[in-house]
């Protein structure tokens, strides 16, 4: 039977009063998905290729917001549309301005140059014994506006802070692409940082003009008090909960702290914010009781939410303005604003408004592991405890203090899982690993994290000023020393660590779309989420892992060997195996490739069987050194190979069965991840306009070499 246009109009308004009574029920979470349609648009501007893609994307926004005009706005469904449709549109052309606005040039290919340049930023590394320069080169012809050195910290003099001149000899390079699909992009972070080069320092540096003062930085001054109070790991992460300065931390630690789920203590956010602002409200509240005549005359509560307001400021000031902080920043403010108006100060509404103000004014954030992982967690929080049954569960009552104490330790329990499982998908696509044991080991953390080390610290620098903070300091080293610990035995358990290889960004996207989905709306259809999270995780776990990664470069091949990596080069520092393994979804130390039963190598060349998940068996053949090579030998094992690899360019003559990278195929697509069995080949390079991808260039002149004199004609 036919359907009739008149059945097709009654369907399409049946459809929409059905979505109009829904949002009429889910009127009061409309606002929450601001944030997310501003999101949505500029995830849509860093996705697509470019400006052709833009801006029928933003055009696709207006035709929407269009069609909820002709709804009407006066309707929850018009007025949905109309809003979506219209901040899709500004996410794009607000990311799109945004990344204009700070274009610079880059360094166009590594070089070693001398230039003069002021000290912008100083971050000490002590854990490496490096100090980080931002330079701005002076009158230096070809170079970027902003550099970032790292210099030995030996070879940094007196009087090298922050406003001193400099002279200095250094190897930079253009900031560097993801060595692997799915590696952690520094050419799209600098190009937004303003970075044009990157490098390290040869030599001592010289100082033109010294620093005024002593040119350090409050925040650096800070830092190395609190280093010199507390020795050791605990010093350093002392240093970090006050400052935000992570450079005084060893790799130990840090891998320790990231296996164990207690990374984002380390990361200025909510948790140190909400302790700075209390403790000051607390205090200012003591002091001002202190004195009746004031006390019964002005309004102590809002004067102490004032100090705690500059508390907040100052702090994230002194943290260095990153977006956790930021966020936590803006989140406080109004959850003061909100308590001096009596209205409820912890809300959705509070996390949707700080997520809007950090997209507005930098809408880059919305792609790095930061804004995610700090906006998911509050938002899981709120969201898990504004549920009426949860806060069935743990509202107040009148019960003993062992129940009570019980109570608040299952509330916490219960939290940290549910933030484990909002954090792990975001981890797993970034890092592609993720703590197993971290709600248990947060379980601790937190609570002596809030309570004792924040507060003794703070107590601690301000008795330093009478001398006094001694005792303090023991008690914030011996705290932190006891998170170390946690997080160390954590690490180190058997399972701690879920290891998973770069997972499609469709699944990603189904994962984060149904939490939303569950976290912003309140009535039954919220439920309705768990399907785009089954899909997106299904569609993550079903993804083989690599059979064979090639950095960008050549330089470095990895194939997987049973459960394990092997790799080309021995001599791969650490980063460069991490690296390996994150993309492979490995978790151990890699072997060398000589070790494998299926492979020949020489100190130049190796030739590797590898087999894929179907049982077929891959030839690889593989360049491990820069030496000359024998046309002839290159020829016939290039002629049995399946895939050729080489740091090198290699002549027309090496043709291999299926695939050749070599130094020039490697510079088109960068990294690049295989799998065997389906033939599927990932590259980091694809189709793209967007400016870090093709940035105007610079490079310094070639110095002139002076020419020597003619020699004298003889007799003269």
């Amino acid at each position: 039977m036919a359907i009739r246009p008149r059945q097709i109009r009654a369907a399409i308004g049946a459809a929409f009063d059905w979505l109009e009574r829904r949002l009429e029920a889910e009127r009061g979470q409309l606002p929450l998905w601001i944030p997310v349609a501003l999101g949505l648009g500029i995830a849509a501007w860093f996705l697509l290729p470019g400006p052709a893609a833009w801006l029928a994307a933003a055009a696709g926004g207006g035709a929407v917001a269009l069609i909820g005009m002709g709804i009407g706005i006066g309707r929850r469904a018009g007025a949905a549309l109309f809003g979506l449709g219209l901040l899709v549109a500004i996410g794009i052309a607000f990311a799109w301005v945004r990344a204009e606005r700070v274009a610079h040039p880059v360094l166009e290919r590594p070089v070693t140059t001398s230039f003069v340049a002021r000290i912008e930023r100083v971050e000490p590394l002590p854990a490496r014994d490096l100090v980080r320069l931002r330079l701005a080169p002076v009158d230096a012809v070809g170079l970027p506006t902003l550099v970032r050195v790292n210099v030995r910290a030996v070879d940094v003099p007196p009087g090298a802070g922050t406003g001193a001149e400099i002279r200095l000899r250094a190897r930079l390079m253009p900031p560097a692409s993801p060595a692997l699909p799915g590696a952690y992009d520094y050419a799209r972070a600098a190009w937004f940082d303003g970075i044009g080069a990157t490098g390290r320092a040869l030599g001592l540096v010289e100082v033109i003009h010294a620093a005024q003062g002593s040119g350090a930085g409050v925040r650096n001054q800070l830092s190395a008090h609190i280093q010199s109070r507390i020795g050791g790991g605990a010093g350093a992460i002392a240093a970090t909960l006050a400052t935000g300065d992570r450079g005084g931390i060893d790799d130990a630690d840090a891998e320790a702290m990231r296996r164990s789920g207690l990374a984002h203590l380390l990361s200025i956010s909510g948790l140190h914010v909400t302790a700075v602002v209390g403790a000051a409200i607390l205090a200012a509240m003591r002091i001002l009781a202190l004195f009746p005549a004031l006390a019964l005359r002005v309004r102590v509560p809002l004067i102490a939410a004032g100090f705690g307001a500059a508390a907040a400021l100052g702090y994230t000031w002194l943290a260095g303005a990153e977006v956790p902080t930021v966020r936590s920043c803006i989140a406080g403010l109004l959850i003061l604003a909100a308590m001096l108006l009596g209205r409820e100060a912890i809300t959705l509404r509070l996390v949707a408004t700080g997520a809007f103000v950090v997209l507005l004014l930098w809408p880059e954030s919305l792609a790095g592991p930061s804004f995610q992982l700090s906006f998911a967690a509050v938002t899981a929080i709120i969201a898990l405890h504004s549920h009426p049954v949860v806060q069935g569960w743990f509202e107040r009552r009148d019960e003993g203090r062992l129940a009570r104490l019980g109570r608040a330790l299952a509330s916490l329990l219960l939290t940290g899982l549910v933030v484990e499982a909002v954090l792990t998908p975001i981890a797993l696509f970034h890092f592609h690993k993720s703590g197993v044991y971290g709600a248990i080991a947060n379980l601790v953390a937190i609570p002596l994290t809030t309570f004792i080390i924040m507060p003794a610290e703070a107590a601690a620098l301000l008795l330093d000023a009478v001398g006094l903070g001694a005792p303090l300091w023991w008690v914030t080293g011996q705290a932190i020393d006891l998170i170390l610990a946690i997080a160390h035995w954590t690490a180190d358990a058997p399972g701690s660590v879920r290891m998973l290889p770069a997972m499609p960004g469709w699944a990603f996207a189904a994962m984060l779309g149904g939490g939303l989905w569950i976290a912003l709306w309140r009535t039954r259809w919220r439920r309705w989420g768990a399907v785009p999270i089954v899909i997106g995780a299904l569609g993550a776990l079903s993804v083989p892992p690599p059979d064979l990664l090639v950095t960008g470069d050549g330089r470095h091949v990895a194939i997987r060997a049973g459960e394990g990596l092997a790799l080309l080069r021995d001599r791969a520092g650490d980063y460069t195996r991490s690296m390996l393994g994150e993309a492979a979804g490995v978790d151990g130390e890699a072997q060398s490739l000589d070790t494998l039963p299926d492979a020949r190598c020489s100190a130049d060349l190796c030739l590797a069987d590898v087999r894929d998940a179907d049982g077929r068996t891959w030839r690889v053949f593989a360049t491990r050194s820069a030496h000359f090579v024998e046309w002839t030998a290159m020829r016939d094992a290039c002629a049995v190979a399946d895939i050729v690899i080489a740091d090198r360019r290699l002549p027309a003559g090496c043709v291999p069965r299926w695939l050749r990278l070599d130094r020039a195929t490697l510079a088109e697509t960068g990294g690049v991840a295989i799998t065997l069995a389906s033939g599927t080949v990932r590259t980091v390079r694809g189709p793209g306009a967007h400016p870090w991808l093709n940035p105007p260039t610079v490079m310094p002149p070639r110095p002139v070499r002076p020419v020597a004199p003619p020699p004298m004609p003889v007799g003269q």
